[in-house]
């Protein structure tokens, strides 16, 4: 419970809504500065660890100092160490240093402030990619089972949003799957090409440690690669300036980006087909959709997840143009933009996808609408098919393709002109010179013979692709997901 006067104070200040109203509790605990500044402590730890076994001064009961107090962090003192020293490394160096006396010494030795600083943040996109990757991959499994579910069921299709031939819900459902699919190749490649910056000194040349090492070159190598493996990374960049280059950033933010572009456009398909009443998102019993309308289903999340995908896509320019103007080993106007954006564009990520699991598993799909639309629709689209078989049974093709272009302008004018329903099948069969295929016209008519493969499709891809995609994250799979706002 907060203290009186305490949560009112809370409601004083700006909160980033990405946390307080919307980002899972693992992924903002990934960028606090619990996890942070725990990181540094570490990375602290693992070095004087590593310089120890190539033969350091540094004791075991030093060591043991440092791992006992790896969580015991004054946050209150490390504040106050910065507004009196300006340098944030230093404040928790010194508040390390406070409940470690032995181990004060050898607290951060031959380290400049990026070694704790970059490799944190390395470390934490890293642990920001294992978190999102298995909730993109729910959500591809989510939309997986509901493209299994509808392969067969025909749809119109729609280019240019004008109705086209028909397609069917599942194929449009693996048309969104597909762009998932890249996504989670994107995101692992991004995660898997991820490096250690490492142990390399204020201007990446490791002279600081040479110098401890007494010009020993094997030693410094090995100082970096034991820490590197320390902190769970397979490499190390070899060459840095005093930050790894900032060219990473926009390759983590640019997987990111295009992620979003690709919810952006499912949940755009989602609240167009929501205006057609063909499917809908989850709507809860007690939801409401309008404060004045009462009737009315707003598609919300979806909405959600385009205006935060808005704002995930645009994030990339941030790094884009912090590396353009990080002047030769760097300059220090990248930090408070990358405190910003880093942590901005994974919570956001993590937001619009937990969202739009939440959508999947509730899709509604109205049978009777998708079919109605068809029906309006497929007669027009069935004028091929009727001229081949009027052809088949002894009649002309330019005699036949103009009675029918009589017949459908007839018919649009009902439909745009008065509002009426397409009777173009009904004056199909009331014309005489049609009666050698009355009898075959609904078989023209079947819906499923216009989908092509696309039931085909679907299977395979699901099968070969999809599913396969999925097998490193099946133990991960969980339950339905239930959104707090």
């Amino acid at each position: 419970m907060a203290a009186p006067g305490e949560e009112q104070d809370v409601m004083a200040r700006y909160r980033s809504p990405l946390v307080s109203r919307y980002a899972s509790a693992e992924m903002a605990y990934n960028f606090s500065e619990r996890k942070k500044f725990g990181t540094w402590r570490r990375l602290w730890l693992y070095l004087a660890q590593a310089e120890k076994s190539l033969g350091l001064p540094i004791t075991d009961e030093q060591i043991q100092e440092m791992e006992a107090n790896l969580d015991n962090i004054d946050f209150k003192l490390a504040a106050e160490e910065e507004k009196k020293l300006r340098h944030d490394v230093m404040a928790h160096v010194h508040t390390f240093a406070h409940c470690c006396p032995k181990a004060a010494a050898i607290i951060h030795l031959g380290a400049t402030s990026c070694y704790v600083g970059d490799n944190t943040d390395l470390i934490v996109l890293r642990d920001g990619f294992n978190l999102l990757l298995p909730k993109l991959a729910r959500v591809i499994s989510r939309l997986a089972d509901f493209a299994e579910k509808y392969a067969d069921m025909p749809a119109l299709g729609f280019t240019h949003y004008q109705p086209a031939q028909l397609t069917t819900v599942g194929k449009r459902c693996c048309l969104w799957i597909q762009d998932l699919c890249m996504d989670l190749q994107n995101l692992e490649r991004a995660r898997d090409d991820l490096r250690f910056r490492g142990v390399k000194g204020t201007t990446g040349t490791q002279a600081s440690f040479l110098q401890l090492f007494e010009g020993d070159h094997s030693k410094v190598e090995e100082l970096d690669r034991l820490v590197t493996a320390k902190a769970g990374f397979k490499r190390a960049y070899m060459v840095t300036g005093q930050t790894y280059s900032r060219k990473v950033d926009i390759g983590v933010l640019a997987v990111l980006a295009s992620l979003g572009a690709s919810i952006h456009k499912i949940c755009t398909d989602i609240r167009l087909l929501a205006n057609l009443k063909e499917i809908e998102e989850p709507f809860e019993k007690d939801q409401i959709g309008s404060s004045a309308m009462p009737y009315k289903r707003n598609p919300m999340r979806s909405e959600r997840c385009c205006s935060l995908a808005r704002h995930l896509m645009t994030l990339v320019m941030d790094p884009l143009q912090t590396a353009a103007v990080q002047w030769f080993e760097r300059t220090l106007d990248d930090s408070a933009n990358r405190r910003v954006c880093l942590a901005e564009a994974f919570l956001t990520a993590d937001i619009i996808l937990s969202t739009l699991q939440n959508i999947s598993e509730g899709l509604v799909v109205y049978p009777k609408v998708i079919e109605r639309r068809i029906r309006q629709e497929l007669p027009f689209m069935a004028t091929e098919n009727i001229i081949m078989a009027m052809v088949k049974a002894g009649g002309n093709r330019q005699d036949c393709h103009e009675k029918i272009r009589v017949l459908s302008q007839q018919a649009a004018a009902v439909v745009k002109q008065e509002g009426g329903d397409n009777d173009f099948i009904a004056r199909v069969r009331a014309d005489p010179y049609f009666s050698p295929i009355h009898k075959q016209l609904e078989s023209l008519l079947d819906p499923s013979s216009f989908t092509g493969r696309a039931p085909q499709q679907v299977a395979k891809f699901l099968k070969e692709e999809v599913r396969p995609a999925l097998i490193p994250y099946q133990s991960k799979m969980g339950g339905k997901i239930e959104l707090a706002l």
